[in-house]
């Protein structure tokens, strides 16, 4: 069986990523140092625990399990942190990748699939973005993940090195059999925070604006499915494993769903009302942000069959009742 080293593969969007590796007839080995990840996430394949920042500990680990391809997730994530700790990112993210992406060239490993983000693009409001559009980041975050990106390409020109990097949009639901799901500690996304709050675990969900130029007056995102996500990216694996080049694409589902649609769609679905408290703007957010994907579907083949709001949010909360990780 070929071994794919998964970085990160113990969070959100990897171990979902190891479930379908596994299915897809790979053993997908999960380089994680649990720092947001979590070990029960671990169900698919080994679990090696290290740090991007450890070049020894990578070294030692591409020497063991001679993986085929890496699968690059592992990434500090949020924004607010990333405007007030810039260092963190470009440390944890930037010089990481470095690492990680040296080791890979030196164990001869020179196919690599990375979990970018669409805050590459930075602030172009209200239209469509695809892979054309300018590329702007506002932060650390979306500057560490451009940086990263740039790396890939300087690598491949010299040593050969091959990358499919994905652009990733609002990823949202759970792996509908609820084996692994979405579990942050703190929580920041939109439809656990949703039903934690249907829950009681919070008072309320929060709602940051009610007065943008929508038809509720609320902020549109492009949602998309983890399980159509990282199914994007076994077909990136498999693109590379055929000898294509390295190629960027964008991942949404082209729809854009406000938060006011989220919410009624998430009572509806759990049969409970939502507590809502009405918030102030934050600064930087965007009224509609939406993806444009078609190079996926034209040229990877990709189809997103859950991304609808209502099985997404489904698959969400079937994953929320049957508990998070306990750590």
């Amino acid at each position: 069986m070929k071994h794919v080293l998964v970085t990160g593969g113990a969070g959100y969007i990897g171990a979902h990523a190891c479930k379908v590796l596994a299915r897809s007839g790979y053993l997908p080995v999960t380089y994680d140092n649990l720092s947001t990840g979590w070990a029960e996430a671990v169900k698919f394949g080994p679990l090696e625990r290290g740090d991007l920042a450890d070049r020894a500990r990578l070294d030692a680990v591409f020497a063991a399990y001679r993986p085929v391809a890496v699968m690059h997730f592992a990434a500090l994530s949020q924004v607010g942190q990333a405007m007030a700790e810039p260092g963190l990112y470009w440390r944890n993210n930037a010089c990481g990748s470095l690492n990680l992406i040296e080791a890979a060239v030196a164990a001869g490993c020179l196919d690599m699939v990375f979990s970018s983000t669409c805050a590459v693009y930075g602030d172009q409001d209200g239209v469509t973005l695809d892979e054309q559009s300018a590329i702007a980041p506002l932060n650390a975050y979306g500057a560490s993940k451009r940086a990263i990106e740039t790396m890939l390409a300087d690598f491949g020109a010299t040593h050969g090195l091959r990358a499919v990097i994905f652009r990733y949009f609002n990823v949202a639901g759970a792996d509908p059999e609820a084996e692994v799901g979405e579990c942050h500690v703190p929580e920041t996304h939109l439809i656990p925070l949703m039903l934690e709050a249907i829950d009681g675990k919070r008072p309320a969900l929060s709602v940051f604006g009610t007065d943008y130029d929508t038809p509720d007056g609320t902020c549109i995102r492009d949602y998309v499915h983890v399980m159509d996500l990282v199914g994007a990216h076994v077909l990136g694996l498999k693109w590379l494993a055929a000898g294509g080049a390295s190629r960027v694409f964008n991942l949404g589902s082209g729809t854009g769903y406000s938060v006011r649609e989220v919410i009624e769609q998430g009572g509806a679905i759990t049969g409970r009302p939502v507590p809502v408290t009405d918030a102030p703007r934050r600064a930087g957010d965007a009224v509609r942000l939406v993806s444009g994907s078609d190079r996926a579907l034209r040229e990877l083949g990709w189809r997103p069959e859950r991304s609808d709001l209502e099985t997404m949010i489904s698959d969400a909360w079937r994953w929320y009742q049957r508990g998070p990780y306990v750590g």
